[in-house]
């Protein structure tokens, strides 16, 4: 019988002044279990102690600190938003949030779960702050936006070698509905609806699967750099997101909370197998930590 996961709800009020920022400090906080926070606490010492001072190298020490992690869908839903920190379950974007979150902390000299807090609440939400389910930045194309614009984020898809475009309407959740138990309210539904209705007709750059294997593409991607495995899929962007990984030869591997796997994994084929065999993928957005 599956162990049922026990959440520990825990109120963070005003008295956290120190936050740098101040939203999620007047809302609730989920936590899988009452050792996260000594857990985080504990990687974020390691980070520091590593000595290594870059954004790729932090999320590279931290991907192999999360190696072996239960994949586990979904622990970010519930019938309230909290600002859900879970490092003992992992899918493949709370993956990337946990790096970006410890990263972050670590390049800021910082090495508590608050300053950890503020640094995921400031990446998973519009505008750096939560304010229910459709404040969530959902779909990729709309995390990165708004996370360019904030200065978290640079994407430099378009600067790698055989780069592509396409136009594509993004409008998935609503067009599935019955499968979000959050968009059955309607003031719901209709807000995430209008974000959709800037993502009609949305250029979308990409590296071309059939390019990964060409040497100036290969070198063009960095050890750290965080991708999304753009989809064929009517209605989304990106399907799966990971890091690369470099092997001692220089080729490519992507590092991810796999569902196939079911953990936290470097997959055995290189990125151009991996990407070649997956029907539905169509190429590669890259993304890297601004420093």
């Amino acid at each position: 019988m599956k162990k049922q996961l026990t959440f520990f709800i825990i109120l963070i009020a005003s008295t956290m002044a120190s936050m740098t920022t101040n939203a999620a400090s007047q809302q609730q906080m989920r936590f899988h279990c009452d050792k996260d926070t000594t857990a985080i606490n504990k990687l974020l010492k390691k980070g520091i102690a590593c000595n290594k001072r870059t954004a790729p190298e932090l999320v590279l020490f931290y991907a192999h600190q999360l190696l072996g992690t239960p994949y586990v869908a979904h622990t970010l839903e519930d019938k309230q938003e909290w600002l859900t920190i879970n490092i003992d379950e992992l899918d493949c974007t709370t993956f990337v949030e946990t790096l970006y979150a410890l990263t972050k902390t670590t390049l800021n000299g910082r090495y508590s779960w608050r300053d950890y807090a503020n640094n995921l609440e400031n990446l998973r939400y519009r505008n750096g702050t939560i304010n229910g389910y459709a404040s969530r930045l959902h779909y990729i194309s709309d995390w990165a936006i708004d996370n360019i614009a904030r200065g978290n984020l640079v994407e430099v898809t378009k600067d790698m070698p055989g780069c592509k475009n396409m136009t594509k309407t993004i409008n998935f959740m609503t067009t599935h509905r019955n499968s979000y138990a959050q968009l059955q309210d309607s003031t719901t539904y209709n807000k995430v609806r209008n974000v959709e209705i800037g993502y009609r007709n949305h250029k979308i750059y990409y590296i071309k699967k059939e390019l990964l294997n060409q040497k100036n593409v290969k070198n063009a991607l960095k050890d750290g750099d965080i991708v999304g495995i753009v989809t064929k899929i009517d209605g989304l962007d990106v399907v799966h997101m990971g890091i690369i990984t470099k092997d001692e030869k220089g080729d490519n591997f992507l590092l991810d909370a796999s569902m196939n796997g079911g953990k936290v994994q470097i997959e055995q084929e290189n990125l151009y197998d991996y990407m070649r065999h997956s029907k539905n993928a169509q190429g590669l957005r890259v993304f890297r930590i601004r420093q």
